[in-house]
């Protein structure tokens, strides 16, 4: 199965990913575009053996404007400021992927190639800081909030500030945590004189 998944890797998975512009470092495939740097990472499972594996799709992009709002410019690596895995933006597709000696390796690739477009796609729609910042407010995530309310506040847009805010407590204001974001957002606030 081992041989397998590194034959559909190179085969049919890199080239699909070529025809997009993505280049290919081991299981990585990465695209650099107007201050966005895309990513997919094929994760393999830690459980696997020579007769199954099991691998999850992780899709990545990395904003540039975003980073130099948090870290007021200094160099802080690529992180991933919108980060998910396959299912969460192709419904379609399943947590995890799994290949064993009963599987249709046609079906298999057909699925998998199907999936992966479909997350390329997804991906190659969101073209900028605010796309991310977009898709984190709908999904009403504390992730990358604080990076949001940045984001927003800089842009001077107070109104979905506010809605974001009220967002985020109707979901997580019961939690005991929620304490501490509250304390980080009012520091936020406070830097911009809120």
């Amino acid at each position: 199965m081992q041989e397998l998944f590194k034959e559909m890797i190179k085969n049919e998975v890199k080239p699909l990913f070529a025809r997009h512009g993505y280049t290919k470092k081991a299981l990585n495939f990465r695209r650099v575009e107007d201050g966005l740097i895309y990513g997919f990472n094929i994760q393999k499972s830690q459980a696997n053996s020579a007769n199954h594996v099991r691998f999850y799709i992780n899709c990545m992009i990395h904003s540039k404007e975003l980073q130099s709002m948090i870290s007021g410019g200094k160099t802080m690596g690529e992180q991933a400021h919108l980060t998910c895995r396959i299912e969460e933006i192709v419904p379609s597709a399943p947590d995890r992927y799994s290949l064993t000696p009963d599987t249709d390796p046609i079906t298999f690739s057909q699925e998998l190639l199907s999936g992966l477009e479909k997350a390329v796609e997804y991906m190659e729609n969101i073209t900028s800081a605010r796309d991310i910042v977009e898709y984190y407010m709908n999904i009403t995530a504390l992730h990358l909030s604080e990076e949001t309310f940045h984001y927003l506040l800089q842009n001077g847009d107070t109104t979905t500030v506010q809605k974001y805010l009220q967002q985020l407590h109707a979901k997580y204001g019961a939690q005991k945590r929620w304490t501490i974001f509250e304390k980080k957002y009012a520091a936020i606030f406070a830097s911009y004189g809120l």
